[in-house]
């Protein structure tokens, strides 16, 4: 009995505790209005903390903020601003009022996440017993994060919550998950793009060996790791990766500037935060690192802490990208109005007031009498980076996050069923924070500056930049200069448009800094990577012979056409000179000359022929015959002249034909002439009747029938397969060879060979009478003259394989010329010596006079 009466008293006791009761101290928000519904903000108003080491054996004291930072004041003063512009505004959320709550996150994520749960959760102490857990969110959307490390841990915290967070500065492109942040937005463009137009600026101005440096955080991490991977893309070479952070120690930041120091890259890429590039600049500015083009991201590129004088000697020039400048009408006079407030959760402009005016506020908790706040300070009187309103770039974010809120309010008031396809009007009251969430995906409205703000599937709004260069006003201060915008939803190519305004380069210099590992290649050369080094650091070599590159940093080079060769400096390629024997040059009118003293020699020999035809020298020797053969040789010293020129389709088929039947013609005469002198002093002998069987009309077949087998040998050849011009470039790469091709080989070789079997059978007929008698001794001759013609045409094989280009022309010329004047001068010089010179010996009786008998 009496153990049931404890436990009866147990469970009476414990049904008297609060169901939920605040579990640490209780966090009041520095700026705070109510109304009825509230916007939270979560700001670092301080750039610090000072840290407290835990004891474990009392409760830890609540973290203490240091370091004010006067711009995120204005930042979190811009957020208030906003609301009490909607709250004066009849259009939008007409009779609804707005009230906020800012929290300090002074830089830490921690302090991030708690001020967020605090913004979520009843901050009371006395919680009535029968409260639901449950109980609505004390606001229904929240601004902020600064910086993407700490954003990530409040939406990752306030996700599941289904509470919209609205970032004004948090860039990370890992934000866009929307499976891991399903309820972030914000209205700065993601890394994703940022570290895009970065890349793309490297490589707009030429850049392609560079130095990173980037915050060791979430924000400098992702976004340099997506500038790095599109800088490969885009053929950039990275020659060191570095990061820094706050933290560190000074060490780890001298071993940044003393790499920075011994680099070969003209450019530095930053993807850092401005806190960390101040730390960096301090070393910076001790080491006198000066010279070097920076490239900056949006976090610092246009923040004017670090836009001193002292740092534009290590800054001066820089380039970079941030989101566009707008000016905010009525903030000026709305941030000069703030006062100080005695009222609890509402005295976070107390140490503005005191930080700006170096004075102290009278409050319950201070009891002081010096250097008191007298009430009478006025910060329109003051000039610092609270009151400074020209760049207003993340404040106008700040001020498009609230009203992407009101209009999203707004919209949720006035649902309308039958307008909206997307979204069920859901009447709730209390309104609960996922309504909110659902309407800020597609809210889409235009500021007063002709801004569109909407949100894509990921949160992330249109991505648009400013580019802007560091530049000195005469007064030696630093501004910012607008010289481009980037805009990513324009095609490939488009998306950079340069202003017509003069950039200032590191040093002060207006011409564009270099930065390349390796100078460009010239045409004529292409690029090896050096090994063991990134593709931007090459060496440049020469093109080989025959090959050529017409481009700057060629990867290859190219071959010429077959028909072309390449360029003493290889940058393009030339037409080869081409060879053949020209009748202009001083071989082919050498030969010519030769040819056409031939012929005439031939004819003048003709005509003395004509003339003594009566004469029994010219009649003992056939006349007929003698006459057909100087025909022949006329035609063989001509026929010279088809292979003297360029080669066309006919000259081939004409020098080829004509050599083959006019040769055949004429030794087919000498052998004519050889069976008629063998003929003849066979007849001589006692019952010889030879001469009958062998008389003009035989003589007169035979050389038609020995030459008309080498004309159809030539039909033959040409129908099958005629000869034809041909570019030789085999023999030199330097030049072209224009020759006749022969076509089919073996017919060729038939022409050649059936010459070549005449005059075998001419020389043996000859060589046999070369005995006959002294008086008639023809025979002779034309043994010499077949021993002439067979060493010429011996000869001429191996100088004709062995002569190059034009050359071989030459030697086939010279042979048949060779072997026309040996026919010509072995036959008829001796008979035209007796005719001229010797005609007393030009008599019957000396021809036919009585010699000793010669047998064959």
């Amino acid at each position: 009995m009496l153990f049931l009466l404890v436990v009866i008293s147990g469970l009476l006791s414990k049904a008297e505790e609060p169901v939920c009761h605040l579990q640490g101290g209780h966090e009041l928000p520095l700026l705070a209005k109510e109304g009825d519904i509230s916007i939270g903000g979560i700001f670092s108003f301080h750039d610090n903390f000072i840290s407290v080491n835990p004891t474990f054996k009392n409760m830890p004291e609540s973290q203490k903020c240091k370091d004010i930072n006067l711009k995120q004041f204005q930042t979190g003063v811009t957020m208030i601003f906003a609301i009490d512009e909607i709250n004066n505004n009849t259009h939008l959320l007409p009779g609804v009022s707005l009230g906020y709550k800012l929290y300090d996150a002074c830089g830490s994520v921690p302090l991030a996440i708690r001020a967020a749960l605090a913004l979520v959760s009843e901050q009371k102490e006395d919680v009535s017993p029968w409260m639901s857990c449950s109980k609505s969110s004390i606001v229904h959307a929240i601004i902020g994060q600064s910086g993407s490390t700490p954003t990530i841990g409040i939406a990752t915290t306030l996700g599941p919550f289904q509470m919209p967070v609205i970032s004004h500065s948090a860039t990370c492109s890992c934000l866009s998950n929307r499976k891991e942040f399903p309820t972030f937005f914000r209205t700065i463009p993601s890394d994703y793009y940022q570290s895009r137009a970065l890349a793309q600026l490297v490589k707009h101005f030429g850049w392609t060996w560079v130095g990173t440096i980037r915050s060791d955080n979430d924000y400098g991490n992702y976004g340099m790791a997506t500038f790095v991977q599109v800088a490969q893309q885009e053929g950039i070479c990275i020659e060191y990766y570095e990061a820094i952070y706050r933290s560190n120690p000074r060490e780890k930041f001298l071993k940044t500037v003393e790499i920075i120091k011994k680099s070969t890259s003209n450019v530095i890429v930053a993807f850092s935060s401005y806190i960390d590039m101040e730390f960096l600049m301090k070393e910076l500015l001790l080491q006198n690192v000066t010279g070097r083009q920076w490239i900056g991201s949006e976090s610092w590129i246009s923040t004017k802490t670090l836009a001193t004088e002292s740092s534009f000697r290590v800054l001066g020039g820089s380039i970079g990208i941030t989101i566009e400048n707008v000016a905010l009408p009525s903030l000026k006079d709305f941030l000069v109005k703030m006062k100080p407030s005695d009222t609890p959760g509402n005295t976070g402009f107390n140490e503005l007031w005191e930080n700006v005016f170096s004075c102290i506020l009278a409050t319950k908790e201070k009891n002081v009498t010096k250097n008191l706040c007298t009430g009478q300070e006025n910060l329109s009187e003051v000039k610092n980076q609270y009151t400074d309103v020209s760049e207003l770039r993340i404040q106008n974010n700040v001020y498009k996050a609230v009203y992407a809120v009101a209009h999203a309010l707004h919209n949720l008031f006035h649902c309308n069923a039958s307008q909206s396809s997307d979204i069920k009007c859901v009447k709730m009251d209390p309104i609960e924070p996922w309504q909110v969430l659902q309407y800020l995906k597609t809210v889409n409205f235009t500021t007063r500056n002709e801004e569109n703000v909407y949100f894509d599937y990921n949160g992330d709004p249109a991505a648009k930049y400013s580019l802007i260069n560091w530049q000195l006003t005469e007064n030696l201060a630093t501004r910012f200069v607008s010289v481009g915008l980037y805009d990513a939803s324009k095609p490939e190519g488009q998306q950079f448009i340069m202003s017509n305004m003069n950039i200032i380069w590191a040093g002060g210099e207006n011409k564009v800094p270099k930065s390349v590992c390796s100078e460009s290649c010239p045409p004529g050369t292409r690029k090896a990577v050096q090994k063991g080094r990134p593709i931007c650091c090459f060496d440049c070599i020469p093109c080989a012979d025959g090959e050529f590159s017409n481009t700057t940093d060629s990867i290859d080079c190219i071959k010429c056409p077959m028909e072309f060769i390449s360029h003493e400096l290889r940058h393009q390629c030339i037409l080869k000179a081409t060879e053949f024997l020209s009748s202009n040059e001083t071989m082919g009118i050498i030969l010519m000359i030769v040819s056409l003293l031939g012929a005439c020699v031939t004819i003048a020999i003709s005509i003395i022929f004509f003339c003594y035809k009566d004469t029994p020298i010219v009649r003992a020797n056939n006349s007929e015959l003698s006459f057909l053969l100087l025909f022949s040789l006329i035609l063989c010293f001509l026929c010279s002249l088809t292979f003297i020129g360029q080669p066309s389709d006919w000259s081939c088929i004409l020098r080829h034909t004509a050599f083959g039947i006019t040769f055949a013609q004429c030794i087919s005469c000498v052998l004519g002439k050889t069976i008629v002198v063998l003929m003849a002093f066979r007849a001589t002998l006692p019952g010889s009747n030879l001469m009958k069987w062998f008389g003009p009309v035989q003589q007169r077949l035979s050389v038609f029938f020995f030459t008309f087998v080498q004309v159809l040998i030539c039909a033959f050849w040409l129908i099958i397969s005629p000869p034809f011009p041909i570019k030789n470039m085999k023999y030199y790469k330097e030049k072209i060879i224009l020759e006749c091709d022969a076509g089919s080989t073996v017919a060729f070789y038939c022409v050649l060979g059936y010459i070549g079997f005449l005059s075998t059978m001419c020389f043996v007929l000859a060589f046999l009478a070369r005995k006959l008698p002294d008086n008639f001794n023809e025979a002779k001759f034309i043994t010499f003259s077949m021993l002439v013609f067979c060493a010429v045409w011996i000869t001429f094989i191996p100088a004709y394989i062995s002569s190059p280009g034009k050359y071989t022309v030459a030697v086939e010329i010279f042979a048949i010329l060779a072997s026309s004047f040996g026919l010509l001068f072995s036959i008829f010089i001796p008979k035209c010596y007796v005719i001229l010179l010797k005609p007393e010996i030009n008599t019957r009786k000396h021809i036919m006079g009585k010699m000793p008998s010669k047998h064959l």
